[in-house]
């Protein structure tokens, strides 16, 4: 929990510990000494792109698996060294996978006895909110196609949109996402009164208990804006939730938006014409929500997914549909 660590995303410090499960949260290392490593557990099993000496990007320098109870990890060793010319490092680690796939402690980060830890890179000026469903999550961004079914190791959080767009602004960014997640119904009506208004509150992803509340007064992290791209889930199917429903719930999440961030904070709402009730219902939900600041983006079809080359597992969009 050292300052010098720059954590982006929700975290819990309980200690000298740090937990986290949301998909797409990194920190930021930096150090000077001959190696580097990290002390962590997890409740399942999460995968991690680790970038050395270099920005986040579409391709990581390697990546890591985390589970197990107090795993060493090792990140940096002198075979590295010999090859950098530089004397301090730094390294960001960010969670591939999203919150189902377990919760992630971290421990200890320990470098060399001659070591030494430094400043990290603070948070940046630019900071953007993405709240969002398997798409935000990069889930199964790295299939060969779209016969191949899900797995863990194919989802890259990295190579979503949300990181896209982030590394096209300089940003940094938080994802509130969670595969088949909607406004008023979630996926094939899973979790049946549970959904993402209801997850958006939380410090932890899969926290069914709502014991750790998340509390934007407390975090660093303060967006200069919000980009809500949801709905597919709730119109999947062939079921639809009623107008009236889908527009309390949204409404619900505008809310919890703006009493973290204030009432002039920008809230962007994504919707694609995948069904024509979800492309009507969010632009009239905000053409009509009498809130200061809130923009509807519509995608028509001829700009979204149409062919094999854009799509990864489960007919979701790869890197390139991304």
């Amino acid at each position: 929990n050292d300052s010098r660590i720059t954590y982006v995303g929700r975290t819990l410090q309980e200690g000298n510990d740090v937990s986290f499960d949301w998909t797409g949260v990194y920190f930021r290392i930096a150090f000077s000494g001959e190696r580097l490593a990290i002390k962590v557990s997890d409740t399942h099993r999460n995968y991690y792109n680790v970038w050395i000496d270099a920005p986040m990007s579409d391709k990581p320098h390697q990546i890591i698996t985390v589970e197990g109870t107090d795993t060493i990890i090792e990140l940096i060793n002198p075979a590295y060294l010999k090859r950098s010319r530089r004397s301090v490092h730094e390294v960001i680690v960010q969670k591939r996978t999203e919150g189902e796939q377990g919760k992630t402690t971290i421990h200890e980060i320990i470098t060399s006895s001659n070591g030494k830890f430094m400043q990290a890179e603070p948070l940046r000026e630019r900071q953007i909110e993405f709240i969002g469903d398997s798409y935000t999550c990069g889930y199964g961004i790295d299939a060969a196609s779209r016969t191949e079914r899900f797995s863990p190791e194919t989802e890259n959080a990295s190579r979503s949109y949300a990181g896209i767009v982030s590394r096209y602004f300089g940003a940094d960014y938080v994802a509130i996402a969670h595969s088949g997640m909607g406004i008023a119904r979630n996926y094939n009506s899973k979790f049946k009164g549970w959904w993402m208004p209801d997850r958006y509150l939380q410090t932890f992803d899969e926290d069914s208990t709502q014991v750790n509340r998340w509390d934007a007064t407390q975090s660093d992290f303060h967006p200069a804006m919000t980009v809500v791209y949801l709905g597919a889930n709730d119109f999947s199917t062939a079921l639809a939730p009623k107008y009236e429903d889908f527009r309390k719930h949204y409404y619900r999440l505008f809310k919890y938006i703006k009493a973290n961030y204030g009432e002039d904070h920008p809230i962007l709402c994504v919707a694609t014409k995948t069904h024509e009730y979800l492309f009507n219902y969010v632009r009239d939900l905000v053409n009509n929500c009498d809130m200061p600041n809130v923009h509807y983006l519509g995608y028509c079809p001829a700009q979204h997914l149409h062919t094999d080359e854009d799509l990864g597992a489960d007919v979701h969009p790869n890197y390139n549909g991304q």
